[in-house]
């Protein structure tokens, strides 16, 4: 007796306090995922709880976690998931988001997970192309510095291994560093001293431009990238745009969500 399906794919996000930040990047994101996969219902899910209760209390606004979302899809008769998350590296968000649908897969015919979005080498390649379509007037005597979260997770070092490739695709004049792990600023500063830009641009290299592209990096406190960049004497430009409003990169997560349906069907195509 054949199950009868019902497809769903998990859009999960770490979400963000920032409506308008959140419509030009996360919603389009996953607008652009159904429209590729229109025979498949979507929902959406949100890593961080801070977010979410801030959400709820501030705006009355309900996102549901991961498990939260997976018991609903349940209820509602999905057996065939797709997850794809629009996390940035393979890190502790994505590891737990991986353990808490883990927790069901038993209740789903089949569950499949999309990459984050640097997961390969050509993945990063890709990803620096979509960045610098962005930015065409872009003189090679300014400095392009993109600021990362950054993790204690082993990941991390997908950031300096990225800020290499940046320079080893030609682009000797970007520079990525993170906000809370390495590269770090001081990191940074040093390295984009000894280049002696006419001018730096600081934009944000995650998905959404929210608190941390506000206040870490755009802000008027000493501490930001921008006070510390022109307390060193350089001239400041902020790019608020995160990295979900660059068509090249919403592309890269529609993609991810075919890979992984490709990759399944190979995998039981030899079993």
């Amino acid at each position: 007796m054949e199950h009868k399906t019902k497809k769903a794919i998990l859009v999960v996000s770490f979400g963000t306090t920032f409506h308008r930040t959140r419509e030009k990047t996360i919603d389009k994101i996953e607008e652009e995922i159904q429209a590729a996969y229109p025979e498949y219902e979507l929902y959406r899910a949100w890593t961080s709880k801070m977010i979410i209760a801030k959400l709820l209390r501030r705006d009355g606004i309900r996102v549901p976690t991961v498990t939260e979302a997976v018991e609903a899809m349940l209820a509602d008769g999905i057996t065939e998931l797709v997850v794809q998350p629009t996390h940035i590296i393979n890190g502790v968000e994505n590891d737990q988001m991986k353990a808490d649908v883990q927790e069901y897969r038993d209740r789903f015919l089949r569950v499949v997970f999309g990459n984050p979005l640097l997961t390969t080498t050509e993945d990063s390649q890709e990803a620096i192309q979509a960045v610098m379509a962005e930015f065409p007037e872009l003189d090679t005597k300014d400095a392009l510095v993109f600021m990362g979260h950054g993790t204690t997770h082993y990941a991390n070092t997908v950031y300096a291994a990225l800020d290499y490739t940046f320079k080893d695709l030609g682009y000797p004049h970007v520079f990525l560093g993170t906000v809370e792990a390495y590269p770090s600023l001081e990191s940074l500063m040093k390295m984009v001293q000894s280049f002696a830009p006419r001018r730096v641009l600081l934009a944000p290299f995650m998905v959404v431009a929210g608190d941390h592209a506000i206040h870490d990096m755009s802000g008027e406190d000493q501490d930001s990238w921008r006070s510390q960049f022109e307390k060193a004497g350089f001239k400041v430009e902020c790019f608020m745009k995160g990295l979900g409003e660059y068509a090249g990169i919403r592309r890269m997560y529609v993609q991810h969500v075919a890979d992984a349906l490709a990759g399944d069907a190979c995998s039981q195509q030899t079993i």
